[in-house]
Protein backbone atom coordinates (compact mmCIF):
# COMPACT_ATOMS: atom_id res chain seq x y z
CA UNK A 1 0.00 0.00 0.00
CA UNK A 2 1.25 3.91 -0.72
CA UNK A 3 2.76 6.16 1.84
CA UNK A 4 0.92 9.53 1.20
CA UNK A 5 3.94 12.12 1.21
CA UNK A 6 2.65 15.57 1.98
CA UNK A 7 5.64 18.08 1.66
CA UNK A 8 4.20 22.07 2.28
CA UNK A 9 6.03 24.95 1.87
CA UNK A 10 5.56 27.43 4.56
CA UNK A 11 3.24 30.88 4.75
CA UNK A 12 4.33 34.05 3.59
CA UNK A 13 6.82 35.57 6.08
CA UNK A 14 7.61 39.01 7.43
CA UNK A 15 10.59 40.14 5.37
CA UNK A 16 10.83 43.16 7.32
CA UNK A 17 11.99 40.91 9.76
CA UNK A 18 15.60 40.81 11.28
CA UNK A 19 15.85 37.86 13.77
CA UNK A 20 18.31 34.46 13.06
CA UNK A 21 18.54 31.03 13.91
CA UNK A 22 21.73 29.42 15.06
CA UNK A 23 21.91 25.93 13.10
CA UNK A 24 24.83 23.44 11.75
CA UNK A 25 25.36 25.15 8.65
CA UNK A 26 25.34 28.68 10.23
CA UNK A 27 23.26 31.79 10.78
CA UNK A 28 20.65 31.91 9.19
CA UNK A 29 17.46 34.56 8.44
CA UNK A 30 14.58 33.55 10.33
CA UNK A 31 11.79 35.48 9.82
CA UNK A 32 8.10 35.24 11.41
CA UNK A 33 5.10 35.01 9.12
CA UNK A 34 3.07 37.74 8.46
CA UNK A 35 -0.48 38.38 8.29
CA UNK A 36 -1.05 36.78 5.01
CA UNK A 37 1.26 34.00 6.49
CA UNK A 38 -0.64 33.46 9.51
CA UNK A 39 -4.11 33.33 7.01
CA UNK A 40 -2.84 31.06 4.74
CA UNK A 41 -1.51 28.87 7.63
CA UNK A 42 -5.44 28.64 9.00
CA UNK A 43 -6.61 27.75 5.61
CA UNK A 44 -3.90 25.23 5.01
CA UNK A 45 -4.98 23.39 8.05
CA UNK A 46 -8.57 23.57 7.48
CA UNK A 47 -7.99 21.44 4.83
CA UNK A 48 -5.34 18.96 6.28
CA UNK A 49 -7.76 18.64 9.62
CA UNK A 50 -10.21 17.54 6.63
CA UNK A 51 -7.94 14.75 5.56
CA UNK A 52 -6.35 11.87 6.21
CA UNK A 53 -5.23 11.98 9.72
CA UNK A 54 -1.57 12.03 9.32
CA UNK A 55 0.46 8.79 10.81
CA UNK A 56 3.61 11.18 11.35
CA UNK A 57 4.43 14.87 11.24
CA UNK A 58 7.71 16.35 10.87
CA UNK A 59 8.63 20.59 10.64
CA UNK A 60 11.67 22.53 10.02
CA UNK A 61 12.86 24.02 13.07
CA UNK A 62 12.67 27.67 11.34
CA UNK A 63 9.73 29.64 12.98
CA UNK A 64 8.37 30.22 9.72
CA UNK A 65 7.62 26.46 9.50
CA UNK A 66 6.31 26.38 12.97
CA UNK A 67 3.76 29.29 12.45
CA UNK A 68 2.95 27.77 9.47
CA UNK A 69 1.72 24.33 11.35
CA UNK A 70 0.46 25.10 14.79
CA UNK A 71 -3.33 26.19 13.44
CA UNK A 72 -2.81 22.47 12.54
CA UNK A 73 -1.86 21.42 15.66
CA UNK A 74 -4.63 23.88 17.52
CA UNK A 75 -7.34 22.10 15.13
CA UNK A 76 -6.01 18.12 15.80
CA UNK A 77 -3.87 18.19 18.87
CA UNK A 78 -1.27 16.53 16.35
CA UNK A 79 2.56 17.94 16.69
CA UNK A 80 5.25 18.17 14.59
CA UNK A 81 8.82 16.54 15.40
CA UNK A 82 11.33 19.39 14.25
CA UNK A 83 13.83 18.12 12.47
CA UNK A 84 16.99 20.00 11.27
CA UNK A 85 17.63 18.51 7.75
CA UNK A 86 14.43 19.88 6.67
CA UNK A 87 15.79 23.60 7.13
CA UNK A 88 15.93 26.13 4.64
CA UNK A 89 19.16 25.84 2.08
CA UNK A 90 22.02 28.23 3.63
CA UNK A 91 22.77 31.48 1.55
CA UNK A 92 25.92 32.20 3.30
CA UNK A 93 27.06 35.84 3.11
CA UNK A 94 23.22 36.64 1.80
CA UNK A 95 21.46 35.86 4.96
CA UNK A 96 18.90 38.25 5.90
CA UNK A 97 19.78 40.35 2.93
CA UNK A 98 17.16 41.87 1.59
CA UNK A 99 16.33 41.47 -2.37
CA UNK A 100 16.42 44.94 -2.79
CA UNK A 101 20.08 45.12 -1.92
CA UNK A 102 20.69 41.70 -4.26
CA UNK A 103 19.26 43.68 -7.16
CA UNK A 104 21.00 46.94 -6.42
CA UNK A 105 24.66 44.76 -6.34
CA UNK A 106 24.32 41.89 -8.09
CA UNK A 107 21.57 43.15 -10.89
CA UNK A 108 22.74 41.25 -13.89
CA UNK A 109 24.01 38.31 -12.60
CA UNK A 110 19.90 37.79 -10.30
CA UNK A 111 18.86 38.84 -14.21
CA UNK A 112 20.86 35.93 -15.87
CA UNK A 113 19.67 33.66 -13.06
CA UNK A 114 16.04 34.20 -12.97
CA UNK A 115 15.52 34.42 -17.04
CA UNK A 116 17.76 30.81 -16.86
CA UNK A 117 15.44 29.47 -14.20
CA UNK A 118 18.19 28.73 -12.26
CA UNK A 119 19.38 29.05 -8.07
CA UNK A 120 19.61 31.81 -7.02
CA UNK A 121 21.50 31.10 -3.77
CA UNK A 122 24.82 29.13 -5.19
CA UNK A 123 25.31 33.12 -6.56
CA UNK A 124 26.34 33.66 -2.63
CA UNK A 125 29.40 33.46 -1.40
CA UNK A 126 29.88 30.38 1.74
CA UNK A 127 26.39 29.06 -0.06
CA UNK A 128 25.41 25.32 0.89
CA UNK A 129 25.59 24.06 -2.66
CA UNK A 130 22.92 22.32 -4.52
CA UNK A 131 24.66 18.61 -4.02
CA UNK A 132 24.98 19.35 -0.35
CA UNK A 133 21.44 20.15 0.02
CA UNK A 134 20.18 17.10 -1.51
CA UNK A 135 22.62 15.14 0.34
CA UNK A 136 20.95 16.35 3.63
CA UNK A 137 16.84 15.98 2.74
CA UNK A 138 17.06 13.22 0.28
CA UNK A 139 17.71 10.72 2.69
CA UNK A 140 16.12 13.00 5.68
CA UNK A 141 13.25 12.44 3.90
CA UNK A 142 13.70 8.84 3.27
CA UNK A 143 14.61 7.53 6.63
CA UNK A 144 11.10 8.89 7.77
CA UNK A 145 8.63 7.21 5.36
CA UNK A 146 7.46 4.18 7.33
CA UNK A 147 7.49 0.70 5.67
CA UNK A 148 3.87 -0.92 6.44
CA UNK A 149 1.50 -3.12 4.85
CA UNK A 150 -1.29 -0.41 5.78
CA UNK A 151 -1.50 2.95 3.73
CA UNK A 152 0.24 5.69 5.63
CA UNK A 153 0.42 9.70 5.56
CA UNK A 154 3.56 12.04 6.43
CA UNK A 155 3.05 15.77 6.56
CA UNK A 156 6.38 17.73 6.32
CA UNK A 157 6.37 21.26 6.68
CA UNK A 158 9.71 22.98 5.38
CA UNK A 159 10.86 25.02 2.88
CA UNK A 160 10.91 25.67 -1.02
CA UNK A 161 14.74 24.51 -1.23
CA UNK A 162 13.98 21.16 0.41
CA UNK A 163 10.94 20.65 -1.49
CA UNK A 164 13.03 21.29 -4.78
CA UNK A 165 15.79 19.24 -3.60
CA UNK A 166 13.59 15.92 -2.83
CA UNK A 167 11.88 16.46 -6.20
CA UNK A 168 14.03 17.29 -7.90
CA UNK A 169 15.83 14.12 -6.75
CA UNK A 170 13.03 11.90 -7.66
CA UNK A 171 12.85 13.66 -11.27
CA UNK A 172 16.34 12.76 -12.12
CA UNK A 173 16.99 16.62 -12.32
CA UNK A 174 20.04 18.12 -12.68
CA UNK A 175 19.32 21.65 -11.61
CA UNK A 176 18.64 22.86 -8.09
CA UNK A 177 15.47 24.64 -8.65
CA UNK A 178 12.64 23.64 -11.28
CA UNK A 179 9.98 25.58 -9.70
CA UNK A 180 9.00 28.04 -7.22
CA UNK A 181 6.52 26.52 -4.80
CA UNK A 182 3.60 28.38 -3.72
CA UNK A 183 3.16 29.73 -0.62
CA UNK A 184 1.33 27.09 1.85
CA UNK A 185 1.26 24.89 -1.31
CA UNK A 186 0.89 21.28 -1.07
CA UNK A 187 2.99 18.85 -2.93
CA UNK A 188 2.41 15.00 -2.84
CA UNK A 189 4.46 12.15 -3.73
CA UNK A 190 3.16 8.36 -3.38
CA UNK A 191 5.57 6.01 -1.86
CA UNK A 192 4.73 2.39 -2.93
CA UNK A 193 7.91 0.46 -1.95
CA UNK A 194 10.86 1.75 -3.39
CA UNK A 195 8.50 3.18 -6.11
CA UNK A 196 8.00 7.00 -6.13
CA UNK A 197 4.92 8.77 -7.98
CA UNK A 198 4.61 12.69 -8.02
CA UNK A 199 0.97 13.09 -7.62
CA UNK A 200 0.40 16.67 -7.92
CA UNK A 201 2.65 19.98 -7.36
CA UNK A 202 2.36 23.16 -6.14
CA UNK A 203 -1.66 22.63 -4.72
CA UNK A 204 -3.22 25.87 -3.06
CA UNK A 205 -7.01 24.96 -3.68
CA UNK A 206 -7.35 25.54 0.43
CA UNK A 207 -6.11 29.57 -0.77
CA UNK A 208 -8.76 29.86 -3.58
CA UNK A 209 -11.70 27.87 -2.25
CA UNK A 210 -11.51 27.71 1.86
CA UNK A 211 -15.04 27.07 1.90
CA UNK A 212 -14.67 23.67 1.06
CA UNK A 213 -12.57 22.64 4.21
CA UNK A 214 -13.94 25.48 6.67
CA UNK A 215 -17.92 25.03 6.33
CA UNK A 216 -18.34 28.62 6.14
CA UNK A 217 -18.01 31.87 4.61
CA UNK A 218 -14.17 32.69 4.82
CA UNK A 219 -12.38 35.47 1.79
CA UNK A 220 -10.49 33.41 -1.25
CA UNK A 221 -7.16 34.16 -2.32
CA UNK A 222 -7.95 33.06 -5.86
CA UNK A 223 -7.58 35.99 -8.61
CA UNK A 224 -10.76 37.96 -9.51
CA UNK A 225 -10.50 36.91 -13.45
CA UNK A 226 -8.02 37.19 -16.36
CA UNK A 227 -5.50 39.85 -15.83
CA UNK A 228 -5.59 39.75 -12.21
CA UNK A 229 -2.33 40.16 -10.58
CA UNK A 230 -1.01 36.66 -9.20
CA UNK A 231 0.46 37.20 -5.70
CA UNK A 232 2.25 34.17 -5.84
CA UNK A 233 4.34 35.07 -8.49
CA UNK A 234 6.15 38.05 -6.98
CA UNK A 235 10.07 37.34 -6.82
CA UNK A 236 10.08 39.03 -3.06
CA UNK A 237 7.75 36.09 -2.16
CA UNK A 238 9.68 33.14 -3.35
CA UNK A 239 12.30 33.97 -0.95
CA UNK A 240 13.54 31.34 1.25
Amino acid sequence: MPVRLLLVRHGRVDFGATEFLDTPRGRQWDPPLDDKGRDQADKLAARLAATARPDAVFVSPFRRALQTLEPFTALTGIRGEAVDDFGEVFVGEWEGVPFEDLIAEHGDLVRERVDAGAALHTLAPGAESGDELRARVVPAVESRLPRTEKDATVLIVTHGGVINAYLGHLMGLPQDMFFLPDNSSINRVDVDGDAHGIRFLNDVAHLWYPTLWSGGTVESDRPAGPGSPDEGSDLEEDRP
